[in-house]
C-alpha cells in the first residue's frame, strides 16, 4: 500500500514538473522581424511600424508577462512586458506580434524602442529575472521594404530573408498538397489508387466476415450452455438432433405397441343428466305474452 502511494506521488510530481517546464517562457523564440514597413501590416491604431514576432515553441501555453524585450545588449531590461494582460498568454505553437514604434503608452505590445534600417539591429528576449537570455538575433543592415527576416521553420529554423511576409502566422505555408502532387506524378491514370481502394474495401469485408463468423460460433456455444442448464444435463452431445432414422423408427414402434394398454377405450355412449330447477309461474314467459283479440 505504501509503495503504491509513493508511486502515485512520483507520477504526480513528474506530471507537474513536465507541465511546469512546458509553461516556462524559455520555450519562446524570436521568429520574424520586419524592419521597414511601408505597405505591410498595420497596428491597432492603423499605423505601420517595424514589428517583432515571437513564437511559442512548446506544447503548452506560455505567459510572457514580466519578460523583457531589448535592442541593447547592455540593457537587457529595456522593455518590460506588462503583467495583467490576458493576451500575453501565448497558446502552444502560436505567435504574437510586438510593434517597434517607441510608443509603449499605446499598449502592451508597443515597445519603447525602434529599429534602424540603416544599420544592424540587435533584438533579444530575456526571462523575468532580467538575466536569463531566452533568444537573440542580429538583423542585418540594408533590409528591403516590406520584406521580413525570419526563421525558415517556425521556432527552430535558420534565419533568412523570407519570400513571404507572414506576421502572426506560420513562416512556411503550403500552396499545394504534397500527397496529391505525388499521386499526379506517379499515378496519372489513377490505377494504383483504384487498386488500393478495392483492396481496402475487400479487406474490410473479409474482416467483417471473420468477425461475424466468430460471433455466430460464440452465440451457438452460449445457446448450448443455456440449454444444458435448463435441462439439468451434465453434457450435451455435439451431434444433438442428428440421430439416425433407425432410432426414431424404434421409438415410434414402441409408442405404437404401448398405445392400446395405456389409453382408455372410449365408447359412443351419450349420458344425459337431469337437472333440477325450481319453477315459478311469475317467471314464465307465457304470462308476459299479449293475447290476440278475438273477433
Amino acid at each position: 500500500m505504501i509503495n503504491k502511494k509513493i508511486g502515485v506521488l512520483l507520477l504526480f510530481a513528474l506530471l507537474v514538473s513536465f507541465g511546469a517546464k512546458a509553461q516556462r517562457a524559455t520555450s519562446m523564440r524570436i521568429n520574424e522581424v520586419l524592419v521597414i514597413n511601408e505597405d505591410n501590416f498595420v497596428d491597432d491604431y492603423g499605423k505601420r511600424h517595424a514589428w517583432i514576432e515571437l513564437f511559442n515553441n512548446s506544447a503548452g501555453s506560455v505567459n510572457i508577462a514580466g519578460c523583457y524585450l531589448t535592442d541593447d545588449k547592455s540593457n537587457p531590461k529595456k522593455y518590460p512586458i506588462p503583467k495583467g494582460d490576458v493576451l500575453t498568454v501565448i497558446p502552444p505553437r502560436q505567435h504574437t506580434l510586438f510593434w517597434a514604434d517607441g510608443e509603449p503608452n499605446r499598449g502592451t505590445f508597443h515597445v519603447n524602442f525602434t529599429l534602424d534600417p540603416s544599420k544592424e539591429n540587435y533584438i533579444a528576449l530575456y526571462d523575468a529575472d532580467g538575466k536569463t537570455l531566452i533568444d537573440e538575433i542580429v538583423v542585418p543592415a540594408s533590409q528591403k521594404a516590406d520584406v521580413s527576416y525570419g526563421r525558415t521553420l517556425d521556432g527552430e529554423g535558420k534565419w533568412a530573408t523570407l519570400s513571404k511576409v507572414t506576421p502572426s502566422t506560420n513562416n512556411v505555408t503550403l500552396d499545394s498538397n504534397e500527397k496529391i502532387e505525388n499521386f499526379k506524378e506517379n499515378d496519372s491514370w489513377g490505377i494504383g489508387m483504384t487498386l488500393t481502394a478495392m483492396a481496402v474495401v475487400f479487406s474490410g469485408l473479409f474482416l467483417l466476415f471473420i468477425i461475424f463468423k466468430q460471433i455466430g460460433k460464440l452465440s451457438i456455444a452460449a445457446s448450448k450452455r443455456n440449454a444444458q442448464k435448463a435441462a439439468g444435463e451434465a453434457v450435451i452431445a455435439d451431434n444433438a438432433g442428428q440421430e439416425s432414422g433407425e432410432i426414431f423408427a424404434a421409438i415410434g414402434a414402441a409408442l405404437y405397441e404401448m398405445s392400446d394398454d395405456n389409453h382408455d377405450i372410449e365408447h359412443t355412449v351419450l349420458t344425459i343428466r337431469k337437472v333440477q330447477r325450481s319453477y315459478s309461474p311469475w317467471s314464465s314467459k307465457i304470462y308476459g305474452l299479449r293475447e290476440v283479440p278475438k273477433k
